[in-house]
């Protein structure tokens, strides 16, 4: 089992959103146009049926054919990470069980968020039972306090989960506790695969680590963050600084607007309609829509996301792990 699990992921993992027809029903012809955008931009992994994907508000056979779709059209081109998390334990199973019969390269979940579990020890034992059901496939916690409501030291968890989940291969830690992050990633002697989910704070990550982030906004400003990332490696500070900056402003713009119905209309702008988002999530009236356009062209968003070589000439190199896509930049 050890050979799973300790590999990492390596670059830009982006959080795709759900493409939706006008009637809210999948639009499943998208993921396609979804994919190769991803690939052209440099991106090496999709994190299918997440929060961006906005999985509780699909349902199970929904979340089925989205995951099929993915790993159809991502070939050896992208990872496919499959969020499996699920309020009810025997759905988040047979998701995990699905994802592995399909394929996936990796599965994680999201704790309960409802009834929550009240100790680290509980988040573990639902970690495992779920992880048990796709037992060839690496496992990940999805750590996002935000909107689950679940805060535990996620250094804690590692050590609880250590060696009660043989597939335990990290956590995708989307939270802003950077000290905890850097506990995490520096734990037995750095085994575990910490993918940091903050884009807004991407730079603060690779300084700390970071290998591997998954992030939204990767699904339309890949190439501004995989500029940041080869300033970064090349040591130019000023250089990485002045990309994160760019991003920083672009997400407080996305955030004026709604954030992830913002998001959706981003990715028409760029020309991927993802369509509308579901309840209780509201779309954006004309007038934000062209507001949030406006304020995009005032920034230069639409010249910042044009994939062009980076400076300083450190390119991203595209490796397999166990025969899946990975990439280091």
């Amino acid at each position: 089992m050890e050979m799973i699990v300790n590999k990492k992921l390596k670059g830009l993992v982006a959080a795709p959103f759900t493409a939706m027809n006008v009637d809210g029903s999948l639009n499943l012809a998208c993921i396609e146009r979804q994919a190769e955008h991803l690939v052209h931009t440099g991106v090496r992994g999709a994190f299918v049926c997440g929060t961006t994907g906005e999985s509780h508000s699909l349902t199970l056979e929904e979340r089925r054919r989205i995951v099929q779709r993915w790993i159809e059209v991502a070939g050896g081109d992208l990872a496919v990470i499959v969020h499996v998390g699920h309020n009810s334990l025997a759905d988040a199973r047979a998701l995990a069980a699905h994802a592995q019969q399909l394929g996936a390269t990796a599965i994680a979940t999201l704790a309960p968020s409802f009834f929550r579990p009240a100790s680290v020890e509980d988040l573990v034992e639902v970690c495992r039972e779920t992880a048990a059901a796709a037992p060839a496939l690496p496992f990940y916690f999805y750590h996002m306090p935000s909107m689950t409501g679940v805060c535990f030291p996620m250094a804690n968890f590692l050590t609880c989960a250590a060696e009660r989940i043989p597939t335990l291969a990290g956590i995708k830690f989307t939270y802003e506790n950077l000290m905890d992050y850097r506990q995490c990633v520096a734990m037995a002697d750095g085994r575990y695969d910490i993918l940091f989910g903050r884009d807004e704070m991407l730079l603060a990550g690779l300084a700390l680590g970071a290998q591997g982030a998954v992030g939204s906004t990767y699904n339309f400003a890949a190439p501004v963050y995989q500029r940041l990332i080869a300033a970064f490696r090349a040591g130019d500070l000023a250089a990485a600084q002045t990309e994160q900056a760019r991003a920083v402003e672009m997400i407080a713009l996305m955030a004026r607007y709604g954030g992830l119905p913002a998001g959706k209309a981003m990715m028409g702008m760029i020309g991927i309609d993802c369509g509308p988002v579901r309840l209780p999530l509201r779309g954006l009236l004309p007038g934000e829509y062209a507001a949030l356009r406006q304020g995009m062209e005032a920034i230069g968003f639409f010249e910042q996301v044009r994939p062009r070589p980076v400076s300083s000439g450190v390119r991203a190199e595209s490796r397999l792990v166990d025969g899946r896509p990975t990439v280091s930049a």
